[in-house]
């Protein structure tokens, strides 16, 4: 711990050290650095996308109604960002959200 961190603590932040995706691309399996391994549906991580077009900047609302999202929505692509997070490219081609480690967590259940 250095000095900065009486001042300041930070809150630590999980980070995923595998992330696997089934066969039929419909659920990520992510094992965390604490040991926990849980599951992330596609449908759920598109419903929940973070990006500024699914997101209304001011008031924070989804831009689109949550249930149309077909239930058996896949990922076909996932990619790294940086050492914080990922990105998908889900069935419906949509592919800007940034999901990070954070996130990731939240929306996936033990």
């Amino acid at each position: 711990m250095s000095f900065w961190d009486t001042l300041k603590p930070a809150v630590r932040v999980p980070v995923a050290v595998q992330v696997d995706l089934s066969p039929d691309g419909r659920t990520l399996k992510l094992t965390w650095d604490d040991g926990t391994v849980t599951d992330a549906r596609a449908r759920t991580l598109r419903q929940h996308c973070p990006c500024a077009e699914c997101v209304e900047e001011w008031s924070g609302k989804r831009t689109f109604d949550v249930e149309k999202i077909p239930v058996e929505m896949k990922i076909v692509e996932i990619e790294p960002v940086g050492n914080y997070a990922l990105s998908f490219v889900f069935g419906d081609l949509h592919r800007i959200g940034i999901y990070n480690w954070k996130t990731l967590k939240e929306l996936s259940a033990a």
